[in-house]
């Protein structure tokens, strides 16, 4: 059996940020600069890495960039604060909250204080319900970023079985809810899920999202199934074992150089549309 295509998320991403140069140009003619503010609490070195990352990514493709960098004993309310005085900064139009913030901080408090027309990462409870029941607003940008992989390479979804591998808030649930709304019949598998390989094997697409280096492998798939690997462990690797998997699956995405520019991509993206939707 040949091995899998590999879905490289850089064609994707030169495609969004195509679009992106595009709107960008035509706000700043109405004296509009789309702006993100990036808010890091502590000093975790990976979250500090991908602050990093869209601030330059920002900056590449004509937007403006507020970084806010709290410290790690700051209080549930000082967050919600800062990010409430975002909220009425005019000149400011997507909020990121890096992920995770500090254990002494009430995460989904933080989250769902991001007004929803700057919640540009789709992280608020309001915007998961919205987009569950297919209503505008911004999506989750990973779960966006798969759609837009699996879009581009125009793998079919209507009708097929996907199983989704994890259930947090901000990528197994939202991507399970979006890829139900393209007519997919939708198992989510979790840590007290029984037999998971046998439940992957009735896959066509498989979405792995545990946060466990190499947990997908490459004896679970159905021949001819796409794998989306939106993992990233420590040593530059995803939550599929990718050795095995290119051997079974139709098509991966690999680790790095798949989901995760898309996901950048997808929030710069967002950004530019809250701009415009704000202006």
């Amino acid at each position: 059996m040949p091995e899998a295509t590999i879905l490289y998320g850089k064609p994707v991403v030169e495609q969004i940020h195509a679009q992106i140069r595009q709107r960008v140009t035509a706000l700043t003619a109405r004296g509009v600069t789309p702006c993100l503010a990036t808010v890091l609490v502590g000093d975790d070195p990976a979250s500090a890495t991908y602050v990093r990352m869209k601030s330059n990514a920002c900056r590449r493709l004509g937007l403006r960039s507020v970084p806010i960098h709290l410290p790690s004993n700051t209080s549930s309310q000082s967050l919600v604060d800062t990010i409430q005085r975002l909220n009425a900064d005019p000149q400011i139009h997507g909020i990121l909250l890096q992920h995770p913030v500090p254990d002494s901080i009430d995460e989904r408090v933080a989250f769902d204080a991001i007004r929803l027309d700057k919640d540009v990462d789709g992280v608020t409870s309001a915007g998961f319900g919205l987009a569950a029941f297919g209503r505008p607003a911004h999506r989750a940008c990973t779960p966006q970023a798969i759609l837009h992989i699996l879009d581009f390479y125009q793998v079919p979804l209507t009708g097929r079985h996907a199983v989704v591998l994890g259930r947090s808030a901000i990528l197994g649930k939202p991507i399970a809810a979006m890829l139900l709304n393209r007519d997919c019949t939708v198992t989510i598998c979790h840590s007290r899920s029984q037999d998971i390989p046998a439940i992957v094997r009735q896959a066509d697409v498989v979405i792995a999202a545990v946060g466990r280096p190499r947990f997908l492998q490459g004896d679970w798939l159905k021949p001819g199934a796409i794998v989306i690997d939106a993992g990233y462990n420590e040593g530059n690797v995803g939550d599929a074992d990718f050795a095995s998997c290119v051997e079974v699956a139709g098509a991966i995405t690999p680790v790095p150089g798949g989901v995760g520019p898309v996901t950048i991509a997808t929030l710069l993206l967002h950004t530019v549309a809250a701009a415009e939707q704000q202006a």
